[in-house]
């Protein structure tokens, strides 16, 4: 049944361009016409406009015109009985809002909107507010501002590393780090003694450190210690990491204790840019990408650890109400059986997972970095993708992954939008 629906959901799609990406910029849609059962009034003020309807308010504000469910606008009342101010918190209890309640008069001034329901209570909005909150308000807004980026790109910024001390003792070196990883998605932090300990004290700066199957802070060598390639002396494609959790880990860190040997660079992609690149060429593989979703599996049996793990996603995920993309879940490693969609999906899928990696494999994209002690790299495994070269010699890497609430929770701390 599912995979009827999704076939349903995805037939005729080819081509299709009519959903709005947070990277294209579009004006507003066209207003729908009124029905004929509301009950039109006059403008409030010359730059809103409101018209009442049988089970909705429509506004215009400025730019903007916004559809509001009275539902919806019981809902969110922010008065004293309704909304606790200190804990921001909602207090009504919204399984007792009459779902086919009513306004029994509206007002609106300059600034605020004023509703009376049927029971006497009045509910006050800023105009302000119902912009950045409503529908149509979010469908214009970017959750997370980020610059897009090729290897040159990058080169180009000259985003500079934060000092270890600065990093730890103040905000300023924080907030510093943060905005730069927000940005790109990458972010270094230098002079920091090459031992497990100091490198797990600048990752409890930021986040708490999330415990997965490898353990808290990972420490490894290519000792095949463990059932994946990463633990070997191979070259590794660019992916990124645990695809096959339900909620694949946001931040990697990593930390180069000792290399006695050559080769070893660590390659970084940014997915979003390349997915973006997608999107302008073919946007029915880029739908689709975001549609389909796959199986990721790891099974390791391995001395002492033994782990199934499985995860389900499409390769690019986005947000329902303005599509900007948020996650790419790609690891070819790891991608477990195809037998989520019918056959008639299955052939187009491939075509647009080739489209995605033509682009995420093309050279000028990468960006190729060697770590070295003291220089701590963070990933954010949500968007930018990793691999290394094959190398000779001993090598000693420490790191961890850190959960991604905490890290945006301490961005907004700091007053960076995250």
């Amino acid at each position: 049944m599912w995979c009827q629906r999704l076939a349903w959901l995805l037939r005729g799609r080819r081509g299709s361009t009519g959903h709005r990406w947070p990277w294209l910029l579009r004006g507003p849609g066209p207003v729908l016409a009124v029905p004929a059962r509301c009950h039109p009034t006059a403008p409030a003020s010359p730059c809103c406009a409101w018209q009442l309807h049988q089970d909705h308010l429509e506004l215009r504000y400025g730019s903007t015109v916004m559809r509001l469910d009275f539902v919806w606008l019981r809902d969110h009342c922010r008065s004293a009985s309704c909304y606790n101010a200190k804990t921001s918190q909602r207090s009504l209890d919204t399984a007792s809002v009459d779902l086919a309640i009513q306004p029994q008069a509206v007002r609106v001034d300059e600034t605020t909107l004023f509703l009376t329901w049927p029971d006497g209570h009045v509910t006050r909005y800023g105009l302000e507010w119902l912009a950045r909150n409503s529908y149509e308000g979010q469908k214009q807004q970017v959750m997370h501002p980020r610059i897009l980026w090729n290897a040159e790109i990058y080169q180009q910024a000259q985003v500079p590393s934060t000092d270890c001390r600065s990093f730890l003792e103040t905000d300023e070196g924080l907030k510093e780090f943060l905005q730069n990883f927000l940005l790109y998605g990458i972010a270094f932090v230098e002079n920091v003694p090459p031992t497990k300990e100091d490198t797990e004290r600048l990752a409890k700066r930021i986040s708490i450190i999330r415990e997965t199957i490898y353990g808290r802070m990972w420490y490894f060598t290519s000792d095949f210690s463990r059932g994946d390639t990463a633990y070997t002396k191979l070259a590794l494609d660019r992916h990124t990491d645990t695809t096959y959790f339900q909620e694949p880990c946001g931040i990697q860190v990593f930390h180069c204790l000792k290399h006695e040997g050559t080769g070893g660079r660590t390659l970084l992609v940014d997915g979003f840019h390349a997915a973006e690149q997608v999107l302008h060429q073919a946007p029915e593989h880029f739908e689709l990408l975001a549609k389909v979703p796959l199986k990721h599996e790891y099974v390791e049996n391995v001395g002492g650890c033994h782990n199934h793990m499985i995860g389900v996603g499409p390769v690019l995920n986005v947000y329902p109400w303005n599509n900007e993309l948020y996650l790419i879940r790609y690891n070819n490693y790891d991608r477990a059986v195809i037998n989520t969609v019918p056959h008639d999906v299955v052939r187009r899928w491939y075509h647009a997972h080739r489209a995605l990696t033509a682009e995420l494999r093309r050279p000028h994209n990468e960006l190729w970095v060697k770590l070295k002690p003291g220089k701590v790299l963070f990933v954010d495994n949500w968007r930018v993708l990793h691999g290394r070269e094959a190398f000779t010699g001993y090598r000693q890497l420490c790191g961890c992954y850190l959960t991604r609430d905490d890290v945006l929770n301490t961005a907004r701390l700091l007053g960076l939008q995250a």
